[in-house]
């Protein structure tokens, strides 16, 4: 099926858009730790020099040395993605046994060190520029996250579709929690992470934008005040991609399964569907208060899918599952459209199920009384 998408004067455009085409990729961040301790140890170069040479094209160093990244090419198949994560998240698992060290996909360290006992930061001019230019906020043994890409025809096209994400992205927050423990204990959050991450100045919801001008506008203004040291580091819950023809979400932490993983993917490509077919009906974003936007995500990093949810629409709280299922069932045409439909159904099932990420690690610490034993589960389930 292919939408005609009207640019940003309300023409129709020349440019048509299959919703069946639309190619998604993802980007997760991982934790390194000790395996006698569980706590983050500096081992990224320890672990990259035991990757394997046909995956170091898609790893990378991130911001501290106790952590590592991962990108999927981008594609169309969810068959496709599975397998490539897989590879890579079984790949770089290895490395890290060979180095002596673990990797665990968790938000942040659940078992330390604590802040004044922070691994390093990588050797890179612009990390110490940030490091300068914001002080202490970055402490800790890393913040890991997930981002999705999801191919658009343009920039003009890409910033009505952010406005039009803006609403459901707290629930995917909420989908995407795994990171209830730091330094040992039980924080309270499903997603402690996020609560670290939002010390960084330009964390936040996406504003509402008018326009790509506007967008680039907003962006410039934020370099010249000097909360950003540059474009990439406009760190809003969704953004256009500085170097791709992609929006970018990045809300998440990163997800504990593969499964996880491509589930989330999953449902942000249908959201962006959605929103590519209501820009060409004209039909018009929701705009919702900033402030609103911050209590709903909050509540997503607090409960999980285990709690309540902000409903941005009629302005309510409810079980979270129930925000869930109103969205599958917005985005169910575009999920068959793109033949996930099945696949999404079945991990949607496996999710209520077992709960997020936060929920798993919370049960087996429940059940054994030992955090080391939290650092197993997880190092298994990463690995896929």
């Amino acid at each position: 099926m292919s939408h005609v998408v009207r640019d940003a004067a309300g023409s129709a455009g020349e440019r048509e858009v299959d919703s069946a085409l639309l190619t998604v990729g993802v980007e997760e961040e991982f934790l390194l730790v000790d395996p006698a301790t569980g706590a983050a140890a500096e081992a990224v170069e320890a672990v990259l020099a035991e990757v394997p040479p046909e995956l170091r094209g898609q790893v990378q160093h991130e911001f501290q040395t106790s952590q590592i990244e991962i990108g999927s090419p981008p594609g169309l198949q969810l068959e496709a993605l599975s397998h490539s994560l897989g590879i890579l998240r079984s790949g770089l698992s290895g490395a890290a046994e060979r180095a002596g060290y673990r990797m665990l996909a968790v938000g942040t360290g659940p078992a330390g060190p604590d802040d004044d006992h922070s691994p390093r930061i990588v050797d890179n001019p612009r990390f110490h520029r940030m490091i300068e230019r914001y002080g202490n906020v970055s402490p800790g043994p890393g913040y890991n996250g997930m981002h999705v890409h999801v191919g658009i025809p343009g920039p003009d096209i890409g910033v009505e579709v952010l406005n039009h994400l803006r609403p459901w992205l707290p629930v995917l927050h909420a989908a995407t929690t795994n990171s209830p423990f730091y330094n040992g204990r039980d924080t309270g959050y499903a997603s402690w992470r996020s609560v670290l991450w939002n010390r960084w100045p330009p964390v936040g919801p996406t504003p509402w934008l008018e326009s790509h001008a506007h967008y680039l506008t907003l962006v410039d203004e934020l370099i010249d005040s000097g909360m950003l040291l540059d474009s990439g580091m406009l760190y809003w819950y969704a953004r256009l991609s500085s170097h791709l023809p992609t929006v970018e979400i990045r809300i998440g932490d990163v997800c504990l399964t593969i499964d996880d993983a491509v589930l989330i993917a999953a449902l942000i490509r249908g959201l962006v569907s959605a929103a590519l077919e209501d820009i060409e009906a004209g039909r018009p974003a929701l705009p919702i208060d900033h402030h609103m936007l911050v209590a709903a995500h909050w509540r997503a990093a607090h409960d999980g899918l285990e709690g309540l949810a902000c409903d941005l629409f009629d302005g309510g709280t409810h079980p979270a599952w129930q925000l869930v299922r109103r969205l599958f069932e917005r985005i169910g045409p575009h999920l068959e459209r793109h033949g996930d439909l099945e696949t999404v159904s079945y991990l949607l099932g496996r999710l209520h199920t077992h709960g997020t990420g936060a929920a798993r690690q919370r049960s087996v610490f429940n059940r054994t009384g030992e955090m080391s034993q939290v650092i197993d589960y997880l190092a298994v389930q990463t690995r896929g």
